[in-house]
């Protein structure tokens, strides 16, 4: 039975494939621009590696799209303004 974190990289993974497929670009190209290696961005695409946050800003910025976009595959529901706690 794979594990809880082998399972967020494989959805992960697959969500960042699909992006970057979206956009045209090669796992090189993706590379280049988030100042990494392609194979790790293999690695990520494969739910082998699970990315830090410096990395996901950068592949928020290399993929030209906001940070919510990138982990929106992991909300379960809406997201909704927090209201204050009295």
């Amino acid at each position: 039975m794979p594990s809880k974190r082998g399972s967020e990289g494989n959805v992960f993974g697959a969500h960042l494939r699909a992006l970057r497929s979206a956009r045209g670009l090669t796992q090189k190209q993706l590379a280049d621009r988030c100042e990494s290696n392609e194979p790790f961005i293999s690695n990520l695409e494969r739910g082998v590696k699970i990315p830090s946050l410096s990395m996901l800003i950068r592949l928020a910025e290399g993929l030209e799209c906001t940070m919510c976009v990138l982990v929106a595959v992991f909300d379960r529901k809406p997201t909704r303004a927090l209201k204050p706690r009295r």
